[in-house]
């Protein structure tokens, strides 16, 4: 039972993401004691390439056609799928990313396999797979078992540590027979976050709400961010109100996220956004509003102002860094 591991890539380079992945399925391929191959589309050097060994990949397969300059989901799904098929891959993993979530359902097509998404912990292996994900808007876990003989799971980001198992990996090119009808619809142009650090591979998030009353006051949210190395976020009305740009977005129907911590910021903590923050590790929450819903999910909750409680975090937090310096 062969594993294969797709590992999504941004201009040629590799994130955190993508070597949890690679963690993630290695653990997958060691229980099933087979090896791990990775499939990659684009145009990563084969120096980045090579990176995916030193977390267990024992064969890299690259896929650089022109064809695939321009992002197409179907044409995507059409080239794993035949590195699937190369590799005799009974399992598929890749990332619960905004690629992912389009790929994994026609690659289960193609396949004919089993899928299990969001997943965020190694499945159990008895006979068929057992996979725990995120159910109810992130209110409680869901085991969903494949019984499938070919299955495919996706995980959700910044779900599962990332360790090193290096390997010596041999790298292949990969030109995958692709037919025209794939690439029917292509992303022509993709307008990325100027954020320092990327959303889904942050491990701390600062966010705010309409507790914040107007984008002129983001200074401070920025400003705690870049203080304590974290991404900047924020809910549905703010982008809404294009007091922030659609892009940092987080919730049901923006970007989903599983920081290690996430700051909430004058968020009341509508389940929409709830569900797409649900998987961070510790939620501190900051309302003026004791009643807040959010607070019921908080680890940790701070009834006050922001305009009065965040300059004394930042404060506090340049004090902290002072000190370890």
């Amino acid at each position: 039972m062969a594993v294969l591991v797709y590992t999504e890539n941004t201009e040629g380079k590799f994130k955190k993401s993508a070597f949890e992945a690679v963690t993630y399925a290695r653990a997958i391929a060691d229980a099933l004691n087979t090896s791990l191959s990775a499939a990659a589309i684009g145009d990563a050097s084969d120096e980045e390439l090579g990176k995916l060994a030193k977390y267990g990949a024992k064969k890299i397969l690259k896929i650089s056609d022109a064809q695939f300059k321009n992002y197409s989901v179907q044409g995507y799904a059409s080239a794993i799928t035949q590195a699937a098929q190369k590799e005799n891959a009974d399992v598929v993993v890749m990332l619960a990313s905004f690629g992912g979530r389009g790929i994994a359902p026609r690659l289960a097509v193609k396949l004919k396999a089993g899928l299990a998404e969001g997943a965020v912990e190694l499945p159990k292996i008895v006979g068929n797979f057992i996979v725990r994900k995120t159910a109810y808007s992130g209110k409680a876990f869901a085991d969903v078992e494949i019984v499938s003989a070919k299955k495919i799971i996706t995980l959700i980001p910044n779900s599962y540590k990332v360790e090193e198992k290096p390997e010596t990996a041999a790298i292949e090119n990969l030109s995958p027979s692709i037919n025209n009808d794939d690439f029917k619809m292509t992303v022509k142009e993709t307008v990325r976050s100027t954020s320092k650090v990327s959303l889904p591979d942050a491990e701390i998030v600062v966010s705010g709400g309409r507790g914040l009353k107007g984008p002129e006051n983001w200074g401070m949210i920025e400003q705690l961010a870049e203080i304590l190395g974290a991404a900047t976020a924020c809910s549905k009305p703010v982008s809404d109100a294009h007091w922030r740009p659609h892009s940092e977005h987080v919730g049901q129907t923006g970007i989903t996220i599983g920081p290690n911590v996430y700051i909430a910021i004058g968020i009341s903590g509508a389940i929409q956004h709830l569900a797409g923050v649900s998987s961070s590790k510790v939620i501190v929450v900051i309302n003026k509003d004791p009643e807040a819903p959010f607070f019921k999910a908080a680890d940790y909750g701070i009834v006050g102002d922001a305009f009065d409680v965040v300059p004394k975090l930042i404060e506090a937090a340049k004090a902290f860094k002072a000190g370890q310096n």
